[in-house]
Parts: C-alpha cells; sequence; structure tokens
C-alpha cells in the first residue's frame, strides 16, 4: 500500500539530502549571498575547518609521516547553518547536504515536509552559484524499529526482512546485518538492514538477546548520477518513490499500529 498519513511515531530518525558537483572555485565568494538568502530559515552559521587525512598502505612500518610531501594533510572549509528545527547544512566547494532529525515526512501535509526545505535550499543555492549540471543526487533514510520479542516467527510477523532469520535464532542473536547494492532503472539503491543494540555504546559482551535491548534498523540510500540542475527536484521526487516502496515492502501491520501510537 501507498503510505499517505503523517504518524505521532515514524520510525525514520535521520533523513538527508546530498548533491555534489563540480569543485567551485568561488564558493567562497558567493557564501555570503547564500547565507542572506535562507537566514530566516537557517539563523546560526558557522565555518568549520575540517582536518584532511590521507592513509596509505606502506607496509608493516609505514604511517603518514613517511607519506611524500604530496600527501601533505590539509584542512577543508565547511560553512555550516543549522535552523531551529534540528536541520543541518553543510556546504563545501564540492558539494551540498542537507541532515534533517526533524522532519517525518517528504510531501504529505501541509508544513514540514522535507521536499519543502530541499526546494528552498536547492532554489536559493542554484539562484546565487549558476550550476548548469550536478555530478550526483542522493536521498537517505535511516528507520529505527522496533522489536517486539527476540523470537523469530514474531519478528517475521512485524517485517519481511532480508535478514538470515531462516538459519540463525534471534534469541541467541547479539549482532546481524544485511546489505543489497543493486541498480533500478537508472539509479544505484543502496538498502542495510541490520539488528543493533539500542544503547550502541556498549560492547557486545554486556548485551543479552532480548528485546528490550535491541532495535531493528533500516537504511535506505538511493543516488544518481550526471542531472541537468533544473531537473532535481524531479528526480528527488524519483529516489523517494523507491526508497518509500521498498520500506513499504519491509514492514507489516504491527509496525503501521505502532507508529500510529502518540506514546510509545
Amino acid at each position: 500500500m501507498t503510505i499517505n498519513e503523517i504518524f505521532p511515531n515514524p520510525t525514520v530518525k535521520h533523513v538527508i539530502f546530498q548533491i555534489r558537483y563540480p569543485n567551485l572555485f568561488y564558493i567562497e565568494n558567493k557564501i555570503g549571498d547564500f547565507q542572506m538568502k535562507i537566514m530566516e530559515e537557517f539563523p546560526e552559521s558557522k565555518l568549520v575547518h575540517r582536518r584532511q587525512i590521507v592513509f596509505a598502505d606502506s607496509g608493516l612500518k609505514g604511517g603518514l609521516k613517511e607519506l611524500p610531501p604530496e600527501f601533505e594533510k590539509g584542512t577543508k572549509k565547511i560553512w555550516q547553518f543549522n535552523s531551529e528545527k534540528k536541520v543541518q547544512l553543510n556546504v563545501v566547494g564540492d558539494s551540498l547536504d542537507l541532515n534533517s532529525q526533524f522532519h517525518k515526512t517528504y510531501n504529505i501535509g501541509d508544513e514540514n515536509k522535507f521536499r519543502d526545505i530541499i526546494k528552498f535550499v536547492m532554489d536559493n543555492f542554484l539562484e546565487i552559484t549558476s550550476i548548469p549540471t550536478l555530478n550526483s543526487i542522493g536521498l537517505r533514510y535511516i528507520d529505527e524499529c522496533p522489536i517486539p520479542v527476540m523470537e523469530n516467527e514474531k519478528f517475521s510477523e512485524y517485517y519481511n526482512s532480508t535478514l538470515p532469520i531462516d538459519r540463525f535464532n534471534l534469541n541467541k542473536v547479539k549482532a546481524l546485518e544485511s546489505i543489497t547494492v543493486t541498480e533500478k532503472n537508472s539509479y544505484t539503491f543502496r538498502y542495510v538492514e541490520s539488528i543493533r543494540p539500542i544503547d550502541e555504546k556498549k560492547s557486545i559482551n554486556e548485551i543479552k538477546p532480548i528485546s528490550d535491548q535491541f532495535k531493528l534498523v533500516l537504511d535506505f540510500d538511493c543516488f544518481t548520477h550526471k542531472i541537468k540542475s533544473q531537473d532535481y527536484l524531479t528526480v528527488t521526487d524519483d529516489l523517494h518513490k523507491m526508497i518509500s516502496e521498498e520500506y513499504e515492502k519491509t514492514i507489516k501491520e504491527p509496525v503501521y499500529e505502532y507508529m500510529r501510537k502518540t506514546e510509545v
């Protein structure tokens, strides 16, 4: 079925939109104009300098100090903008990304749609930069889903899983993961499904295989290459549709019931 409702308790926890483009040597001169256009939505801003480190396999005695001069460490400038709704925008010379822990819907309802903030940022960015072609566009959703009981039969009532639960008993499992990368039409789709500790800071030895210590993480990542800038929103809509369809194939009715609860 097609999801057409906003849930009080959705499983989605993190949504990410990213574009890559040819390295813009003039980005530093344009960033102030861009900042003024988005300031109402992203009032907090800062410049972050992130060190870039090159790792090399140079044998048992190798190390960074032995790298030749052309591999010298440097820093990357990141212009970072934050909204009051836990949305972060990062701009560098060759990419832009939006990270949100706030949005719970892509394009349903009248407000607080992730599609709207993508359009707001992208329209202003393309107006300032005049980029004709994007190297890539990507959309990623990370969901954290409940595991009612660490039993195979009950788990199958909630999920149409890609995990090898026909081979391994969940009541013995402390970690389980499945990764798929495939082509769909002109898009690349990467899907990771994993059972992880709710408290991921704990070591495996501290964890007992019971449901209140585990969650099911669904990580959907869809992207494509070489897009005309004016087509960015149409392509992003396609990426969302593909992710949404795969999400619907994974969850079953008990998960919908879980998301409709106002308190969990």
